[in-house]
């Protein structure tokens, strides 16, 4: 397994939103950004004990109830499908966040059995006052603040469709990345099925399975990066990452947000749609389409109309000015018919 460039939290790039948008969401490749949030208040209000971690968030807790998973001591704190995977191994439900980290800190000494993790806090929402308290300098103010909280846990392997900062307040985590191209390795289970909104890596969750022998491939590939307090990891849209906490209690800190984007419309629902108008048509007639997505979308020669003046290259003259809303209104009317 490799490892993962690091940087320094006094390094230039770090210095702002708009340096790291330069010098390191362009790279679209993993830092490691060691100490950058060692300054944080969540950080030092947690130093003395888990207790003092879930307390200093608790002061910031304005009442609503988020959704917790609960897990049996049998699940050991991974959180994954059932055997047959009609279903999960954990429970879900909707508890006030001071009783879920009272059963948290229970359970960390041991008089109680199991796990319980609340993942995806919005802490504008469940927690006012948070984010702005602790704020890292490399995210646009603008760029909403989640939390992770929970007992020692193992989340499988998926990817986001956004770029990612996490950053540890209290414990530990471990990330296990993988390259967006390792996708036909890792043995993807269901887009429509999920734990979190993601697909996840089938052979990642069980790495000796036969059924999953190109996984191997994959293993060779990947990158661990161990965080503790105050370190903070970039993941670049699509790195698909296993995150395993370590410690009786954790905290960690993430911003999701599409730093590249030029408009409304996600990726990702580009290529669904592509799911039900090409995967399933005959493999010349893919790989015609193949050709046609290159050229004008993937552009390994350049702007596909290179060769025509500027002001006669239509919508695609200008994709950032009028191209885009053209492009999309044309969408829109096919859709509904018109």
């Amino acid at each position: 397994m490799g490892t993962v460039r690091e940087l320094s939290r006094d390094d230039p790039a770090l210095s702002s939103a708009e340096s790291f948008a330069a010098n390191v969401i362009c790279a679209a490749q993993p830092i490691v950004m060691r100490g950058l949030g060692a300054h944080l208040p969540a950080v030092t209000a947690g130093t003395p004990s888990p207790a003092a971690a879930l307390g200093y968030i608790q002061t910031f807790d304005c009442g609503q109830r988020p959704e917790v998973f609960h897990a049996s001591a049998d699940a050991a704190g991974r959180y994954f499908y059932n055997g047959d995977l009609s279903g999960f191994n954990f429970e879900r439900e909707t508890l006030p966040l001071s009783s879920a980290f009272a059963r948290m800190l229970r359970q960390a000494s041991g008089e109680e059995s199991g796990t319980t993790y609340v993942g995806s806090l919005l802490a504008s929402h469940y927690l006012p006052g948070f984010a702005e308290a602790n704020r890292l300098p490399v995210v646009p103010s603008e760029v909403a603040a989640r939390l992770w909280i929970g007992n020692g846990s193992h989340v499988a392997c998926h990817y986001d469709a956004y770029e990612n900062i996490a950053c540890v307040l209290a414990g530990s985590r471990r990330f296990t990345l993988y390259p967006p191209d390792a996708i036909g390795d890792l043995y993807v289970g269901p887009i429509d099925h999920t734990m979190a909104g993601q697909p996840v890596s089938m052979a990642a969750a069980d790495p000796e399975k036969p059924a999953y022998p190109r996984f191997a491939a994959a293993r060779q590939r990947a990158l661990v990066v161990n965080l503790a307090p105050g370190d903070a990891l970039f993941l670049p849209k699509l790195w698909w990452h296993q995150v395993e906490a370590d410690a009786p209690v954790n905290v960690m800190l993430n911003y999701w947000w599409d730093a590249t984007a030029i408009g409304p419309d996600a990726p990702m629902l580009s290529m669904l749609h592509a799911m039900i108008t090409i995967a399933e048509r005959p493999a010349a007639e893919r790989d015609a389409f193949r050709a046609f997505f290159d050229h004008f979308v993937f552009r390994p020669d350049g702007h596909p109309l290179a060769h025509l003046p500027q002001e006669r290259r239509g919508v695609l003259g200008s994709l950032r000015g009028g191209g885009y809303g053209q492009i999309r209104a044309m969408i829109l009317r096919a859709l509904r018919g018109g």
